[in-house]
């Protein structure tokens, strides 16, 4: 018997279970679907690319077909072991635009307005550089400059101020609008995950279970209270019961998967797979959204971009000495080490648009390796607060299938308007003379493709996800929320959801660091309700006595 569960040892789960487990009167259980993260894959940076084509590690997700991207099924990776998501991503550090919490607040979430999470992303920060009004200098999620600056990386900034945009040092602090390098979240030279900034600190405590290579596949209710789960691992199946509550902290695929399949959702979809009803909650799997994102790649001529060449492998064989006995180099490489944020029309509010610029060639996510091992640089685009919205649903009842992804990209047409813009843009920042030694034949979109219809087809062929899922399970006071801004599940008692499916929207950048956020202040609101309940049940005690 645990007083809590945590479903998920993701961005979220290992920040829950560090943060519950510091009071030793609590007993927490962590159960993860994946392995351990001990693959040299996950510490190195540069190992990126192969936590992308791992089976192991990475759910390899793949969308429905998208009927506004000529039917493709895009391949939506997300991190399957400790440390979740933040075990494989490119670790830049981004909190997004104050106004995105904001209008969380707005929409009746009461407690989650920017100036409400700004303690808790200080909290949960280490900034090398020092603290601020904006940084954390004591937390355990270290945030770093980038070990080494690849030449075209530094080609990127100087073109992007060459075709106008302002030049930003820190994208989280008073001005998110510009181009500069992306700080990432590593600790001297290797990667920082949930899992090592909070988990590896607290998994030897007597009180913190840590289950791995263990999937969820049921909820447990007594009623409409949730008591525990039932996961399988090595074939067998088991059960966990806990006296508090079970946190879902999945993420916006796996916890409105596990919701659903175990009889929290809409009516008619429980139905239609014969699941028992728990709770009637239309919202489940519903508000799906995600960052669509286009590359223009060039092709490069002095091979300094990750490629396969002679004189690749010299700089690569010196790299991997550097990275062996100073934690420095090329390996230390997040593969998008710059971008920034800018407006498709200046009477916009925020940014409407991300860059991430990286010194390789790129081309579906670098699982076309042949593609890969070519010199070139890749310039992504993407839409930071789409109009369209998805949904998830059950393929079946069996937990071991994947679900429906539809996210519905584009459906709204405004979308695709600013991804047109989008793709105008890299290719200005692209032709100014800062790359002009650098520079070989453009490859995507191609010289060919000028007018706005040869663009917008090229967008409905070759966009992808980056990889930003959220919202299946939205926070907020309307119909179709799932959770309320203390993120308990509407409906049921016992039960809550902490990762990035509860953002009623997209937030304007990149998601790992809002998510640790959120469950930072989730785990000081539960901790303020397991007291307040302990103190009403010792006064209850006393008072029967």
């Amino acid at each position: 018997m645990y007083d809590f569960i945590i479903v998920g040892a993701g961005s979220a789960g290992c920040v829950l279970a560090n943060r519950l487990s510091s009071n030793p009167n609590i007993k927490v259980c962590l159960v993860e679907a994946g392995p351990k993260d001990s693959s040299v894959m996950v510490h190195v940076p540069l190992g990126i690319i192969g936590m992308m084509h791992s089976k192991k590690m990475n759910w390899r997700y793949y969308t429905e077909n998208e009927s506004n991207l000529n039917n493709r099924k895009l391949f939506w990776p997300r991190g399957k072991t400790l440390g979740g998501s933040s075990a494989s991503n490119a670790m830049c550090y981004i909190r997004g635009h104050a106004c995105d919490y904001d209008e969380w607040a707005a929409l009746g979430n009461e407690g989650w307005s920017y100036q409400d999470v700004l303690p808790y992303f200080k909290k949960s920060q280490h900034q090398e550089r020092g603290t601020d009004d904006y940084h954390g200098g004591d937390g355990p999620l270290y945030v770093s400059d980038l070990k080494i600056r690849n030449p075209l990386s530094e080609a990127f900034i100087k073109a992007a101020k060459q075709a106008g945009h302002k030049h930003v040092q820190d994208f989280n602090g008073a001005e998110q609008e510009g181009i500069g390098y992306y700080q990432v979240t590593q600790k001297n030279g290797q990667r920082c995950s949930s899992a090592v900034g909070y988990l590896r600190p607290a998994e030897h405590r007597d009180n913190l279970t840590i289950i791995t290579d263990a999937l969820t596949t049921k909820l447990l209710f007594d009623g409409t209270k949730a008591t525990g789960i039932e996961y399988r691992k090595k074939g067998k199946t088991q059960t966990l019961e806990c006296s508090r509550e079970v946190l879902l902290s999945g993420g916006a695929i796996n916890s409105p998967q596990l919701l659903l399949l175990s009889g929290v959702g809409g009516k008619e979809q429980l139905t239609q797979h014969g699941i028992p009803i728990v709770c009637d909650l239309p919202g489940v799997g519903e508000n799906l959204q995600d960052h669509l994102d286009v590359l223009a790649v060039t092709r490069e001529r002095t091979f300094y971009s990750v490629g396969f060449s002679p004189v690749a492998l010299l700089r690569s064989l010196k790299g991997l000495v550097d990275y062996i006995l100073f934690r420095k180099g090329n390996f230390t490489s997040n593969i998008a080490e710059a971008g920034g944020f800018v407006k498709t029309s200046p009477d916009q509010a925020a940014p409407d648009v991300q860059f991430h610029f990286s010194p390789c060639f790129l081309d579906n996510h670098g699982l076309n390796l042949w593609q890969t091992i070519r010199h070139g640089y890749s310039l992504h685009a993407c839409n930071l607060r789409p109009k369209s919205r998805g949904r998830l649903t059950l393929r079946d009842r069996d937990p071991l299938n994947p679900p429906l992804i539809n996210p519905n990209y584009l459906e709204n047409e405004e979308d695709i308007g600013v991804m047109l813009k989008a793709v105008k843009l890299s290719r200005e920042i692209l032709k100014q003379s800062a790359f002009d030694r650098f520079r070989g034949q453009e490859v995507y979109p191609g010289k060919d493709l000028q007018t706005d219809e040869q663009l917008e087809a090229f967008i409905r062929r070759k966009a992808e996800s980056i990889y930003h899922p959220v919202g299946t399970c939205k926070m907020g006071v309307d119909e179709q929320a799932v959770v309320d801004p203390r993120l308990k599940v509407k409906g049921i008692t016992g039960l809550r959801v902490v990762d990035a499916s509860i953002m009623p929207t997209l937030i304007g950048g990149n998601t790992n660091a809002p998510t640790i956020m959120i469950a930072e202040k989730a785990s000081d609101m539960i901790l303020e309700d397991y007291l307040k309940k302990s103190v009403t049940d010792k006064q209850v005690s006393m008072d029967i006595s």
